[in-house]
C-alpha cells in the first residue's frame, strides 16, 4: 500500500472512530435523514442556516467506517460556507467516488475530499459514501422523503 493510500486510510479510520459534529442541532432550520439498505448504513443531517450560509451542522446515525467518516468530514468542510460552495463540494465529492477526477493535481486540491477516491474501485461503497452528501442535499433543499441510495 503506497503512503498516499495509507495516510487516506488513517483519516477515514480517524473519523469513524472521533466524528466530527456527531450531534443533533437544536431548533435546526433544516433536516433530513438517509438509509443505505445495502451496508445498513442510517443517517440523519441536522443543520441551521441563513439564507446563504451553513451556520452549524451536524450528523447522528450508524453504519460502516466509510459512511461515517464521510459524513464527519463533510460536516467539516461545509460548516461555515455558503450554500453555492457546499454545491460546488457535492458536486467535487460525487465526482471524485465515480472516479471523474483522478489526476493528482485535482485530487491535491479538493483537500480531504481526496481520501475517498479509493472509493470509486468498490462500487458498493460509492453508496456507502455518498449518503451523507445525497442526504445533505435533500437538507438543502429541505424534501421531506428519505434518501435511501438503493
Amino acid at each position: 500500500m503506497s503512503q498516499i493510500n495509507e495516510l487516506y486510510q488513517q483519516i477515514i479510520l480517524d473519523h469513524n472512530k472521533n466524528p466530527r459534529n456527531f450531534k443533533a442541532v437544536e431548533r435546526p432550520d433544516a433536516l433530513a435523514e438517509g438509509y443505505n439498505p445495502l451496508c445498513g448504513d442510517q443517517i440523519n443531517i441536522t443543520l441551521k442556516r441563513d439564507a446563504e450560509r451553513i451556520i452549524e451542522i451536524g450528523f447522528q446515525g450508524q453504519g460502516c467506517a466509510i459512511s461515517q467518516s464521510s459524513a464527519s468530514i463533510m460536516t467539516t468542510m461545509v460548516k461555515g460556507k455558503s450554500i453555492a460552495e457546499v454545491k460546488a463540494l457535492i458536486d467535487d465529492f460525487l465526482k471524485v467516488i465515480r472516479g471523474e477526477i483522478q489526476d493528482e493535481a485535482s485530487l491535491e486540491a479538493l483537500g480531504k475530499l481526496a481520501v475517498f477516491a479509493g472509493v470509486r474501485d468498490y462500487p458498493s461503497r460509492v453508496k456507502c459514501a455518498s449518503l451523507a452528501w445525497h442526504t445533505l442535499i435533500n437538507a438543502l433543499e429541505q424534501k421531506n422523503e428519505t434518501v435511501s441510495t438503493e
